[in-house]
């Protein structure tokens, strides 16, 4: 049979008395004494003995039923498991497709870090890949890089760790989840599970026995994400320039990774709408990641206009290693400078999606640093960040 046309048997475990007794909510399907269980996501399996409903034993239960039950042999389970019927397991995994509605006053940005909330566990997600936005009232499927308020689509969804879930048709209470603002926790989208993504379970983590600190300490140095952040024309790009010679005058290892440079090779497919700054972001926080971990100090240079994409790049990061630095300059200055006649041109309306003319740019509320470059100089802004990394060992 078809694991979509069949219910489920799925019981939220809500508490564990003991290893053999167990309470929770019947999600979907039914669960009789002398049922084959499995509690997930340990795969154990047992066989329930006896069960009970508002302290009255009973012979079998039907979805949306608070039970107790007693099973044959002790399993491994803690609140928040599945109890399964053990002939249809629920999936276990970090990447599904799934189908959206989208509800925040903010439009959908592929790439965008949200709260992800299920029966089947929370954790972080975000949508990797839009595939097509559905024409209301058709359902025909167009194509769509984003969604707007109240529209649908279908996309790809990857999670920071794995969760348990269903495709909706086979358990509608595990295959039903939210995506959350993470600032607000405003509720963003309401999403269907279709199913897996079977790369999801065949992709594994390869160990190696050179470490980050093994390669740090041949090049003897701390490895740090220097993350310059600032409106075009801030001095962003002079002031990492100049940081990265006194770097290696100390005879330290060090990569500079340029706004406009990463834009000729690994992300000349982009462009500078919302839904590309957030990509553009998200690639070069793992390619600084990498670097990082071969022992480097990195030093980026982007405007990184929204507060969300830079606390993605930091979360991935130990504690420490990731140093914001508000290039602060205000709006006027940048436009007075205006060493690539970029804001001429964005003030004419020759360049769209221009940060500070007709795209915003999030302050930092906690920044490491900031460097004031009215009443600082481009050697003094190097000297502070030096500074500070001396300060921080």
């Amino acid at each position: 049979m078809n694991r979509e046309s069949k219910q489920a048997t799925r019981l939220l475990i809500r508490g564990v008395e003991s290893p053999v007794r167990l309470e929770g909510l019947l999600l979907c399907g039914s669960l009789s004494k002398g049922d084959c269980v499995a509690t997930m996501p340990s795969g154990q399996q047992s066989t329930v003995m006896n069960l009970q409903h508002q302290g009255t034993a009973i012979e079998s239960a039907e979805a949306e039923a608070n039970l107790a039950v007693e099973l044959a042999y002790a399993v491994k389970a803690s609140p928040g498991d599945i109890l399964s019927g053990a002939d249809l397991l629920p999936e276990y995994a970090d990447q599904f497709e799934a189908a959206l509605v989208w509800l925040g006053e903010d439009e959908l940005l592929p790439g965008r870090n949200y709260q992800f909330q299920s029966n089947g566990g929370s954790t972080e997600a975000l949508v990797s890949k839009l595939k097509y936005r559905l024409e209301p009232g058709t359902d025909k499927q167009i194509a769509a890089n984003t969604l707007r308020l109240n529209e649908t689509g279908v996309g790809n969804v990857a999670l920071t760790t794995a969760v348990l879930f269903d495709p909706v048709l086979s358990c509608s209470a595990l295959g039903k989840f939210q995506l959350l603002d993470r600032e607000s926790s405003k509720v963003v989208a309401e999403g269907e599970i279709r199913h897996g993504l079977r790369r999801a379970s065949n992709i594994h983590w390869q160990a190696t026995d050179v470490d980050k600190a093994s390669r740090a300490a041949i090049k003897n140095q701390v490895p740090r994400l220097i993350w310059m952040t600032g409106l075009s024309g801030s001095g962003k790009s002079t002031i990492a320039n100049l940081l990265e010679k006194k770097l290696l005058s100390r005879r330290l290892h060090s990569y500079l990774v340029d706004g406009d440079n990463v834009r000729h090779g690994l992300n000349k497919d982009l462009g500078f709408t919302a839904a590309d700054r957030v990509e553009n972001i998200r690639r070069v926080a793992e390619t600084s990641r990498l670097k990082l971990d071969a022992g480097l100090i990195v030093i980026t240079c982007f405007i990184s206009p929204f507060r969300a994409e830079r606390e993605m790049a930091r979360a991935l990061f130990d504690d420490g290693e990731f140093i914001e630095i508000f290039v602060d300059t205000p709006l006027a200055v940048c436009e007075q400078r205006d060493p690539k006649g970029l804001y001429a041109k964005a003030r004419a309306g020759d360049i769209k999606n221009f940060t500070g003319i007709d795209s915003p740019y999030e302050t930092p509320e906690r920044p490491e640093l900031v460097i004031d470059t009215v009443r600082t100089s481009v050697e003094e802004a190097a000297d502070r960040i030096i500074d500070y990394l001396d300060a921080q060992g």
